[in-house]
């Protein structure tokens, strides 16, 4: 158990942490809890640990929570092959855990591109997800053209998706100074920071990188500790950046994978929670999306819009998000 110790247990005393085989491959889960299953589902770049406040807080309302590294992240097995990172695979990850715990039935809760798993899921196995929560990401139905087609039309070649498309390139760049990195990303999102992702829209001019964008800090925003940063640093020096990367490589084809539920609706109760000043709502479209998600979320129950609040969604407001999850698990 060394290892997981070294994903973040000894920050966080009654999480506890084990390995589970799910869908062809191991995967670790941190834990605590008993009752009805909640299931949380990070973004990028993180782990389990970037829901360290909320684990402790819905375990001691009376849930078992698990909050797994996701493919390609953390402890949990990343494979070689891109192709094994579309949706199809992510949700087939999530019902194997379900399988695993023994579990008929979860709430899945996803951040960032956590979020399209969560949705995904409750779209293609509405018998296995009794409610859904997204942070920082709406419903995205399927389209005539996949979302990276589109936001490509939209903002040129140099949008940041796509960017991240060929092989090495990020990799290399994300991991030559992973803390340098990791700072970079969660000061561009945060809220509060000056130079939160909000103020600008994420494209990479022709001949610069990723990180060229994001303006190179040593403070740390201030819902982020040492100890943290500590966590998620060791962790992507082991691993580098290519399990996460390959998500997004794999957009175009979980699109095409995806054409047999063009226009099926979601009907599995909802929560969409988005903070004021996260970048992900500014993306061109998002606001007519969101002021319309009930037609493609007939069962949403509300939208809720965090003030002064980043990308880093349950991070950087941990009480109101907290809150907004047990209304909603409450409420089902």
């Amino acid at each position: 158990m060394s290892d997981v110790q070294s994903a973040g247990k000894s920050v966080i005393d009654g999480i506890g942490h084990r390995f589970v085989e799910a869908n062809g491959i191991r995967t670790h889960i941190a834990e605590q809890g008993e009752g009805p299953l909640v299931v949380l589902l990070h973004g990028f770049p993180e782990t389990w640990y970037s829901w360290r406040h909320q684990i402790p807080a819905l375990a001691a309302a009376g849930y078992h929570v698990v909050a797994p590294d996701l493919r390609g992240y953390g402890q949990t097995d990343a494979p070689a092959e891109a192709d094994t990172y579309s949706q199809l695979h992510l949700v087939g990850d999530l019902i194997g855990l379900l399988d695993a715990l023994g579990e008929q039935q979860a709430v899945v809760v996803g951040h960032d591109f956590g979020t399209a798993v969560a949705w995904n899921a409750a779209l293609l196995r509405p018998d296995r997800i009794r409610g859904v929560v997204a942070l920082s990401v709406p419903y995205l139905p399927r389209g005539p053209i996949s979302a990276l087609a589109g936001l490509r039309q939209a903002l040129g070649d140099g949008f940041y998706m796509q960017y991240l498309q060929e092989p090495g390139v990020a990799d290399t760049e994300l991991a030559a100074d992973v803390r340098a990195t990791l700072l970079r990303f969660y000061h561009w999102g945060f809220g509060d920071s000056p130079q939160a992702a909000a103020a600008s829209l994420p494209v990479v001019p022709e001949g610069s990188g990723l990180l060229d964008i994001m303006p190179a800090t040593t403070e740390l925003p201030g819902w982020l500790t040492e100890a943290d940063l500590d966590v998620h640093t060791a962790e992507f020096t082991r691993t580098g950046f290519t399990g996460g990367l390959n998500w997004w490589r794999t957009i175009d084809l979980s699109w095409e994978l995806t054409a047999a539920w063009q226009g099926a609706p979601l009907t599995t109760p909802a929560l969409y929670v988005h903070g004021d000043r996260d970048g992900s709502v500014g993306l061109p479209g998002m606001d007519q999306l969101i002021a319309n998600l009930q037609m493609f979320v007939p069962n949403l129950t509300r939208t809720v819009v965090l003030p002064g609040t980043g990308h880093w969604t349950q991070q950087e407001r941990p009480e109101e998000v907290t809150t907004e999850l047990l209304k909603f698990l409450a409420g089902l």
